[in-house]
């Protein structure tokens, strides 16, 4: 089964591709690897996130 990433969870990879093109720009590596493990974090949000919605669409779809 393939997941549809969500409306939420676009947005939260689209903050995580912003993250990961600001830690390329950065000179300081302390920052960028920061940066870097916050974009991951992201991520992992954008996932859960869509499972959430598709599940909660799925309870609302079964309650009719």
């Amino acid at each position: 089964m393939k997941l549809q990433i969500s409306y939420r969870g676009k947005e939260y990879l689209k903050t995580a591709q912003t993250l990961l093109r600001t830690a390329k720009t950065m000179t300081d590596q302390a920052i960028a690897a920061q940066l870097k493990a916050l974009a991951d974090d992201y991520e992992r949000r954008a996932e859960r996130a869509s499972l959430d919605d598709a599940a909660k669409a799925l309870a609302r779809s079964d309650e009719r």
